[in-house]
């Protein structure tokens, strides 16, 4: 066998190899026999090389010729320009070749159950993602898979690198922890030693980062495992991987400065500037504007209120939400009327598509010669009519969608998402540009079925002063020291200044419900801690899965981690989660109570 302090890497020869004796290996590619001549595209994780087998110079072409895809194999030889018809504009090493002189098969092969190539996955051959996940070590070989993961790896060194040189410490935090509420589900260790007790894995090192901060580390960072037991999303994973900071002694202008940085320097590994500062949006705003707290910028449609400005109009459907608290509100598709038939935008868009994401229909006009043009117009006066293209800034060849209901709340919610389904059926959300934004001022609470909850957990510091004494709609009206970063209407992060008072974290525990001995028992060491002189502090925390797909411009999380469970939670290559020996159960004190369902 060669030995492998001489090997190059097939993706890396160049000119400067022109000529030269090189070692490479890998796995075959392809395979091309010619007759008198047998070729093979070799690929290691830098790339692929022509290799050309002549039987004038190769030692062993009876073993050449039993090549097969996905052999492990080890070649000697001499790089060499290819013919001028023959170079490879598609491949970075496509001007060269080598011409072996000695092949050593250190592995052979099954036919794979899918092809390898880039070519073949992403083209003609759609292979189902289960099979690939079952077979992920296979797909992994990709090399779309291994850039992704590559990249992901150059963007956790400039992570690093970045948070370093601010002075931020990497410390680790316990993946054994004790149940807290924090929004989600925890997933539960049974613990042998303690029969009956658990450990939970951490949604979120949280806690733990806190109290660093009261233990004076000043300003601390971690790339960790989180663990959430959470209703199943296509975008999202049991296991995550974030991106945790903290730091005393800052507000939330800190925070905002350093995140930008770092996201500039993390988006800079693809290439791609990002827009500074970052625009700023309030929650109250964004709700009104874009009807969720996560707004996609790429494109306009903003959703602008008319409700006072048709408040007088004679047509019955809008007199009726207006008079039971409703709102009506709608956007302005800029020039696009000759994209959307009447076909569209009544069959389609208001009898399938609004009610299929929660209202009742939807409202629509022209504009054509400075007029509407709709089977509604004939209830609005002329000045009506103006009244409300002023509102709409409405031009000819512009289409407007109105959506009204006497639920205010459902308004922004469907008009929200119908901005974003019209933006995409025209395409109209450029692929090349990135819109970051922060949300600030969220509420502190949310009532949800009637009890108030923390919106985005109890640790975070109200605007204002706040005691349990407080009626239960005014707590509702409290704002929070708290702010997510949001990219092309994904939240790629959240955090908040935090409490660093005991007594305001005990009052908060207490206005979510908790009993004395709650606290005690749940956060008791927490509350203990701030006793002792807890700093101001606050942080942030970047979902690390969501910001590599958003930076390779993938729809996917599970297309930039290594090891993914589906869209059902599962591992389809080890079929985690799955049943254990009924011993273990035994020496844990744990019965399994229900049947398995898979």
């Amino acid at each position: 066998m060669a030995n492998w302090r001489e090997r190059t890497y097939c993706g890396e020869i160049n000119l400067g190899h022109d000529g030269q004796s090189v070692v490479i290996s890998g796995w075959v590619d392809t395979v091309r026999d010619h007759g008198h001549l047998l070729f093979i595209h070799l690929r290691d994780i830098k790339g692929l090389i022509q290799v050309v087998f002549d039987p004038t110079v190769a030692t062993d072409m009876v073993v050449a010729r039993s090549l097969r895809s996905e052999f492990v194999v080890t070649v000697s030889g001499v790089v060499r320009r290819r013919a001028d018809d023959t170079v490879n504009s598609k491949l970075l090493t496509g001007e060269w070749e080598v011409v072996a002189h000695h092949m050593e098969i250190l592995n052979k092969a099954l036919t794979p159950p899918f092809a390898i190539s880039d070519k073949e996955v992403d083209g003609a051959v759609c292979v189902d993602e289960d099979l690939r996940l079952r077979y992920r070590y296979l797909d992994i070989r990709r090399p779309s898979v291994q850039s992704s993961l590559v990249t992901r790896h150059a963007i956790l060194q400039e992570v690093r690198r970045f948070l370093s040189d601010h002075q931020f410490i990497e410390v680790d935090t316990p993946v054994l922890t004790k149940s807290t509420p924090e929004g989600a589900r925890d997933y539960l260790v049974p613990s042998r030693v303690h029969q009956g007790s658990f450990y939970a894995l951490p949604q979120s090192p949280q806690l733990f980062k806190q109290l660093l901060m009261v233990g004076g580390l000043d300003r601390y960072f971690q790339i960790t495992k989180c663990f959430r037991d959470e209703d199943l999303r296509p975008n999202r994973q049991p296991e995550f991987t974030q991106i945790d900071l903290e730091a005393s002694f800052i507000d939330e202008e800190f925070i905002m400065q350093l995140v930008e940085g770092l996201l500039h320097r993390v988006f800079a590994v693809r290439g791609i500037e990002l827009p500074s500062p970052f625009p700023r949006l309030t929650y109250a705003d964004s709700m009104n504007r874009y009807g969720n707290d996560h707004p996609d910028l790429r494109f306009g449609l903003p959703m602008i209120d008319v409700t006072e400005t048709v408040r007088s109009v004679n047509y019955n459907i809008f007199k009726t939400i207006i008079s039971s608290g409703g709102r009506i509100k709608g956007i302005n598709v800029k020039g696009q009327s000759d994209k959307l038939s009447k076909n569209v935008l009544q069959e389609e868009f208001a009898k399938k598509v609004v009610p299929s994401l929660g209202a009742k229909g939807m409202t629509w006009m022209r504009v054509e010669n400075n007029q509407l043009v709709s089977n509604i117009v004939q209830f609005f006066t002329d000045s009506e009519q103006s009244a409300l293209r002023q509102v709409m800034q409405a031009e000819d060849g512009d289409v407007l969608m109105f959506i009204a209901d006497s639920s205010p709340r459902l308004v922004n919610d469907v008009l929200g998402r119908f901005r974003c389904y019209v933006a995409d059926f025209l395409g109209i959300i450029p692929s090349d540009v990135v819109a970051p934004c922060w949300v600030t001022d969220f509420p502190l609470f949310e009532l949800i079925d009637g009890q108030l909850s923390a919106m985005h957990h109890p640790f975070t510091q109200p605007s204002g002063t706040i005691d349990s004494g407080m009626n239960r709609d005014t707590l509702a009206s409290v704002s929070a020291r708290a702010y997510d970063v949001v990219i092309n209407g994904v939240e790629i992060g959240g955090g908040s200044i935090r409490i660093h008072s005991p007594e305001q974290q005990t009052t908060i525990f207490e206005i979510l419900g908790l009993s004395e001995s709650d606290i005690r028992q749940k956060f008791g060491f927490f509350i203990d801690a701030f006793k002792y002189g807890a700093p101001p502090h606050g942080g942030l925390a970047i979902g690390l899965d969501r910001l590599v797909a958003m930076v390779l411009g993938t729809d996917s999380i599970r297309d930039v981690i290594a090891f993914p469970k589906n869209r059902m939670a599962v591992c389809p290559m080890t079929q985690a989660p799955d049943t254990v020996d009924p011993e273990q159960l035994s020496d844990l004190g744990v019965a399994v109570t229900v049947p398995v369902v898979r």
